[in-house]
């Protein structure tokens, strides 16, 4: 992939300070993790392998598998991500010096510094076999040396991703000195793999070269396969090579035959484990303080060697340190000689000898049960399973050795690996985050997510509300998990209820989920209790969001006063002050008291009558009899009356 520019964000966590190194499979840049505050080492692959989708499944599995080697000869691994079309590795970052750096100043070391970097190196090797993680790169370039000189290997995880390329034009470059030979062949690599590579490592710290070196990566690979190693003292080499007897290389001899142990041809004829090849280096540290950094010409001073003892090599008896170099000098070649001999004896007897070979099928892949009748039909009876966590499903054939296609023996077992399942996670807590954010933290333990709308008065639109299962539930790796998020407060239409009773509407509407306003109005037309109007009328409001109904009430009643017996003016004065209107009626009367004087009401006192309401008084008006009345009802030269007795008179 193209160069990733300083201050880019990846994965809106690693700002990129600068890059600090480039190799075959990925570059790798210093970085400020800007959630933590502290400084990493950022390995990013290239793109063209991003797009093997291989590739990437085995870069992806063995990142989690190095996530899990908490050693201190081990760089620790911190995250795992994908950033623009490829993947990345947060990991721990070191200052100091790579091993190859080391050897390149200071080589051949001191031959006690050489063991405790063997050690070291050999003890994260250990721990990382434990764990089933076999590095498949071991070299000098992948040691960090820190400051205080502490080794830590790096680059667990892409390793045994990086073995498929292997085989690719100009790939093997830069590994192939310290390629095993059965990795030159491309068969299956195991933990021997890893201990002929560290070997390697050590024959270069003590002598300052390699073993074999050639024009090409496969003229190189070649050795490995057909040449034995030179020897690591120029004792043992042509005395024309260094004459000069005092500048000779001397290596401490039992901690020669410990490294050259490593280097056996055959995985099956060197160290072990890791562990039994580091407590061998153990052994030699008395003899090479004892000796020095070389044995000097005509062996050691009396008295400086302690007590002879053997240390168990793999590929041959080890000689013991014993007084006189001299005699050791002389048995040397003699027992190389015998080490051959019996070696090509042992070779013979095995090719006349080993059991005839049959192709394994492929098992991987596909169910546990499946695959041991597929072996038990192919002649394979006995099978090891080992689990291991993965994204395969349960029981799915995740791994196989030998590998399908390769030839061995039906009477060995076939190992497989087994899926145990994806394995556990907790669900993170992402209410409140933003949508995306949410889905990328849910993704990144293992999860998928399924997104489900939901409306929430306090959560705002577009964070995440909640999940389920809840936060902290462990869940499986893998599985489906929802995902809601807030779609802000929620939207109802609003009912209309112009027409209905006061109840029925105020039902309807908190049915909803809104509330109710009441006001009221009296109506003639409507019937008490009906709703004549709301607001809004129509459209939607948020949930509990209020609606105004207004309500029809009957007229107010008035009690009709009493006004007989009152003035004309008197009683119109207290009807207008009750609320209603006076209408007049003179009634002609021959009585003086009743002139003037309402002598009757309709309706009647005390009757209820809605407000408004016309009320009729008769008022009483004297007849004059002494004179012919004027036509219209006056005396000649009075004024006229302002009606005819019995007829209805307006309100002044």
């Amino acid at each position: 992939m193209n160069e990733v520019a300083a201050n880019t964000v990846v994965d809106e966590r690693y700002r990129i300070v600068d890059r600090i190194g480039s190799g075959g499979m990925a570059d790798v840049y210093r970085a400020e993790d800007i959630h933590l505050g502290r400084e990493i080492a950022l390995k990013v692959l290239h793109r063209r392998f991003a797009q093997d989708e291989e590739f990437v499944e085995r870069f992806r599995r063995e990142a989690r598998a190095a996530a899990g080697l908490a050693h201190p000869n081990v760089v620790g691994v911190y995250d795992r991500g994908e950033h623009e079309g490829t993947y990345y590795i947060a990991m721990e970052h070191l200052t100091g010096s790579s091993l190859k750096e080391v050897v390149q100043s200071e080589a051949p070391l001191d031959q006690e510094r050489v063991i405790d970097l063997g050690v070291a190196i050999l003890q994260a090797a250990a721990f990382a076999h434990k764990h089933g993680v076999i590095h498949r790169d071991f070299k000098p370039h992948n040691v960090i040396v820190d400051a205080e000189g502490v080794p830590k290997v790096t680059d667990f995880g892409i390793a045994r991703a990086g073995a498929s390329e292997m085989t690719e034009t100009g790939s093997i470059m830069g590994t192939a000195q310290y390629l095993s030979p059965e990795q030159a062949q491309g068969h299956s690599v195991t933990a021997a793999s890893d201990l002929y590579s560290i070997g390697i490592m050590l024959y270069e710290l003590l002598t300052g070269r390699l073993p074999f070196a050639g024009d090409s990566a496969v003229s190189i690979a070649l050795k490995h396969l057909s040449e034995i190693p030179p020897p690591m003292s120029d004792d043992g080499r042509d005395p024309a090579r260094t004459p000069d007897a005092a500048n000779r290389l001397r290596i401490e001899p039992n901690l020669e035959a410990v490294v050259m142990g490593a280097l056996a041809k055959d995985p099956a004829a060197r160290w072990q484990s890791a562990e039994d090849f580091a407590e061998a280096l153990e052994a030699c540290r008395p003899y090479v303080q004892a000796h020095g950094n070389g044995v000097a010409p005509g062996g050691p001073a009396a008295g400086a060697v302690p007590a002879p003892v053997v240390v168990a090599g793999p590929a041959a008896e080890v000689e013991r340190v014993e007084e006189g170099e001299s005699r050791r000098r002389r048995r040397w070649p003699y027992a190389a000689l015998a080490v051959l001999v019996l070696a090509l004896v042992a070779v013979m007897a095995y090719a006349f000898t080993r059991p005839d070979k049959f192709e394994v099928p492929k098992v991987e892949g596909i169910q546990l049960s499946e695959a041991r009748e597929r072996l038990d039909r192919a002649g394979f009876e006995e099978v090891d399973v080992d689990r291991a966590r993965s994204r395969a499903p349960l029981d799915t054939v995740i791994g196989q050795e030998p590998d399908a296609g390769e030839k061995a023996p039906r009477e060995e077992p076939v190992s497989l690996t087994v899926s145990s399942g994806p394995g556990k996670v907790r669900m993170p807590s992402v209410r409140n985050q933003p949508r995306e954010r949410a889905i990328k933290e849910l993704n990144k333990v293992g999860l998928e997510v399924t997104e489900e709308p939901e409306a929430s008065e306090t959560v705002k639109e577009g964070l995440a509300i909640r999940t389920v299962p809840g936060a902290g539930t462990e869940v499986d790796r893998n599985s489906r998990v929802q995902l809601f998020v807030s779609t802000g407060p929620e939207q109802v239409a609003v009912p209309d209820v112009v027409g209905l009773t006061r109840e029925s509407a105020e039902a309807r509407i908190t049915d909803v989920g809104l509330e109710v306003a009441v006001q009221t109005a009296e109506s003639d037309e409507a019937e008490e209790g009906e709703v004549l109007a709301q607001s809004p009328d129509s459209g939607t409001l948020e949930r509990g969001e209020t609606v105004t109904i207004t309500v029809a009430t009957a007229p107010e009643q008035i009690s009709v006063p009493d006004v007989t017996g009152l003035s004309r003016s008197e009683a119109l004065r207290v009807l207008r002050n009750a609320g209603l209107a006076g209408s007049v009626q003179e009634e002609a009367t021959d009585d003086p008291a009743e002139d003037g004087t309402v002598l009757e009401q309709r309706p009647g006192a005390a009757v209820e009558v809605d407000e408004g309401s016309s009320v009729t008084i008769v008022v009483g008006l004297l007849e004059e009899l002494e004179s012919e009345p004027e036509p219209g009802g006056a005396e000649p030269g009075e004024p006229r009356a302002p009606g005819m007795p019995g007829e209805p008179q307006p309100l002044p």
